[in-house]
């Protein structure tokens, strides 16, 4: 996979035909966001808006052993090895699956490493499939230390992007969901055109259709895979990403207006839902228990305030249109 900064060589051309823009789908990939985020580890004067994650996560990471995977994502990134993150072929699957999809890569491993790698990455070479348990054995180590005490937070973000980009999906085409992506990324004709650092030429997706994955350690690169044998893709940052290390109050502000004509829980409720969230992390959010957090998401579904969605196993609850409408209404925006 290919990194994208928006200025290089040219354009990498994915011409898209009919099959392709109905294939065309969202994912969350776990396991990308850790090979991403060791780019940030590494070099964080260049992920500014990451910094006070990586103040968080040094100390922790200073105690557990990941050499293999530190040496797998160079700094500068211009590529990095396609066994290490294949593409999901789910939407929201969780670490331990794609770990499993990885340690399936044992035969894509010598072809695509060079002979003269890193001492680290010998065991790879050696043992393809015994270098890939390691590796996995280190990322979650990596995993448990970096990503999890956040990984709520990150998700919500991702699947907010989705949310939007699905609903701009159905109300005006492919062609939409590109409008606003990312500077590096256009569409022209029958064509997205990405701009690239190191590659160049047009790669048919051949009605594989491509893969759209939000990535918050992405920032501010554009990622993009288009050769066998893995389904294109393309990763890039989602929509606010800059408030992600903001610091958030544990429950949100009841809005007096609405207050008074929804009763203030169902006003919290409202002003909580301001991502997708679970009924679980309402809960947690608002001090309310599941059953009432759920009982008062049904009433504000059934009003039209809320909407559900489902990703993977969960079910996420954001609002609607209308509520939006309400809520702006309220704070004068």
């Amino acid at each position: 996979m290919a990194a994208s900064r928006g200025h290089g060589v040219g354009d990498v051309e994915l011409a898209f035909g009919v099959a392709d823009v109905a294939n065309t789908r969202f994912a969350i990939s776990p396991l990308w966001e850790v090979v991403a985020s060791v780019r940030v580890v590494k070099n964080p004067a260049a992920h500014a808006v990451h910094r006070p994650w990586v103040e968080r996560v040094r100390p922790r990471l200073a105690r557990v052993r990941w050499p293999m995977l530190h040496a797998l994502v160079p700094v500068p990134t211009r590529t990095i090895v396609g066994f290490v993150c294949p593409p999901p072929s789910t939407s929201a699957p969780d670490l331990g699956t794609e770990l499993a999809a990885m340690r399936g890569m044992g035969s894509q491993v010598r072809g695509e490493l060079p002979g003269d790698v890193p001492a680290a990455l010998r065991p790879l070479l050696d043992d393809p499939e015994d270098g890939l348990e390691r590796l996995a054995a280190e990322i979650a180590g990596y995993w448990e230390a970096a990503l999890a005490p956040y990984w709520t937070r990150i998700a919500a973000l991702l699947e907010s992007d989705v949310l939007y980009r699905s609903r701009l999906l159905a109300e005006g085409g492919v062609a939409r969901v590109f409008a606003d992506l990312a500077a590096q990324v256009y569409w022209a004709g029958d064509t997205l055109r990405i701009r690239h650092r190191w590659a160049t030429g047009t790669r048919p997706l051949r009605g594989r259709g491509l893969l759209l994955v939000p990535s918050a350690f992405a920032w501010p690169d554009v990622f993009s895979v288009s050769t066998p044998p893995w389904q294109p893709t393309l990763r890039y940052t989602p929509r606010g990403i800059g408030t992600l290390w903001e610091r958030r109050a544990a429950e949100p502000d009841a809005p007096e207006a609405l207050a008074a004509v929804l009763g203030r829980t169902r006003a919290r409720l409202l002003a909580a839902l301001d991502q997708p969230v679970s009924t679980k992390e309402l809960a947690g959010r608002t001090g309310l228990s599941e059953a009432g957090a759920n009982q008062h998401l049904t009433a504000l579904r059934r009003a039209g305030l809320a909407s559900a969605h489902r990703a993977g196993r969960r079910v996420l609850y954001t609002r609607t249109a209308v509520a939006e409408a309400l809520m702006n209404a309220e704070t004068g925006l």
